[in-house]
């Protein structure tokens, strides 16, 4: 027990050296370790997922005073993390993703940096799963030639059918056929497709994004980090995603699709913090974090701390698609502060117990938000602490596949992956 004892207080001590440093890295002047890690920033401004919404995009950086009324970059030294999900749902992503772009070189020439990370959305258009995108978002890629292209689509499209079943083929109306292939495949679908593959403008741009990056203490990302990829240094999570990207396989996809993995993972925002907490603790001491800022699943409204304040949730459902909550998250002199509509700020709890009272505001300025309502009165019954994790289930009572599925699980999420 007493070696046991000893050993906790050691990795203590020397999770509170790592913080301590990386605390005071963030006064000195900002300086790059690498691709992915930053120190010495002052200022950092973190946006979360924006769906196609340029409105809300420009509105957040005014806001944040990162931008002028030539929506031209005025915010200095600061740096700007947009954490991922630029695209879908919305119609203005190439135009959102032409203006990071001016952007990052307008920030640069003042001292400052925009980062912008790969979202599940992001790795999803440039491999093809296009479930989500919008017509306005193919709309933004129509030109001169798009009906001739996409004739030869369909022509293309004709053959191989009439290939694989001449017979069916022959029985084919295909005027009615047409009608629905169009709407499968509107003007412009083929050069969005085009500039979105790996080689293409966009996918490249998203091919030059890191998953993870770190600046000073914080780790940001846009779905969350488990401990099944932990073992991984953040380079190496990035170069992975950038491999699977490049060389897509649909039978194995592998971490860009796994729902553990950096892009998809919901688990730091909807798991129980209680059953959670150590994973993510061995996560921070992993990569000498004190937290973690990411999107992925939206709060409605509010950006939220869970496991005390070591992770963050920032996608508070800015685009209209969900609502157009309107919210960021300010780190700046070691403090984490959310932003809000009319310039209302307020810092972020450091504890669970400090939610309630931070909900309360956050609810005060948004009284028509019925589901921040319904959350503030279930946080209250609860103290503002996670409830405690029901038991684990019975292995009795689960088949032979359900117990080699949970032990997966837990295998994929035992903080001895970290260590």
């Amino acid at each position: 027990m007493i070696e046991s004892n000893v050993s906790r207080a050691a990795v203590a001590a020397g999770f509170l050296v790592l913080t301590l440093l990386a605390t005071t890295g963030a006064r000195g002047e900002a300086s790059q370790v690498d691709d992915t890690h930053w120190t010495g920033v002052d200022r950092v401004i973190a946006v979360g997922d924006l769906h196609g919404d340029y409105d809300q995009y420009i509105r957040v950086l005014r806001e944040a005073g990162l931008v002028d009324k030539r929506e031209r970059w005025s915010g200095g030294e600061t740096h700007l993390v947009q954490t991922g999900d630029v695209p879908d749902r919305g119609p203005d992503t190439r135009r959102i993703m032409d203006h990071l772009q001016e952007l990052k070189q307008q920030a640069r020439r003042k001292g400052g940096y925009v980062h912008t990370l790969i979202g599940n959305h992001d790795a999803m258009n440039v491999y093809g799963d296009l479930r989500y995108v919008t017509e306005g978002e193919y709309d933004a890629f129509r030109g001169r030639n798009s009906e001739r292209y996409r004739e030869a689509q369909w022509e293309h499209h004709l053959a191989a059918l009439e290939s694989r079943d001449p017979e069916a083929f022959a029985a084919m109306d295909l005027d009615a056929f047409r009608a629905e292939w169009e709407q499968q495949y509107p003007l412009g679908w083929v050069e969005h497709r085009q500039a979105w593959s790996p080689g293409g403008a966009y996918g490249d741009l998203v091919l030059d994004d890191p998953v993870v990056l770190k600046v000073n203490d914080t780790l940001f990302l846009h779905a969350g980090l488990s401990a099944k990829y932990c073992e991984l240094t953040l380079e190496n999570i990035t170069e992975r995603a950038h491999e699977e990207l490049s060389n897509y396989d649909y039978n194995d996809p592998g971490m860009i699709e796994d729902e553990y993995g950096p892009l998809w993972y919901r688990g730091l925002a909807t798991g129980n913090e209680i059953r959670l907490k150590e994973m993510v603790d061995a996560i921070l001491r992993r990569y000498g974090a004190s937290r973690m800022v990411v999107g992925h699943t939206p709060t409605q409204g509010v950006v939220w701390p869970r496991f005390d304040g070591r992770v963050i949730l920032n996608d508070v459902g800015l685009a209209a698609y969900y609502g157009a909550n309107f919210g960021f998250l300010e780190l700046r002199d070691g403090e984490a502060i959310a932003h809000y509509a009319d310039g209302h700020t307020l810092p972020i709890p450091a504890d669970s117990e400090g939610r309630v009272g931070y909900l309360e505001q956050v609810v005060a300025m948004n009284p028509g938000n019925a589901y921040l309502q319904s959350r503030l009165e279930q946080l209250r019954q609860a103290g503002g602490v996670s409830p405690a994790p029901g038991p684990d289930p019975d292995p009795e009572s689960l088949s032979e596949e359900q117990r080699a599925e949970l032990a997966q699980q837990l295998a994929w999420l035992n903080p001895d992956n970290c260590r």
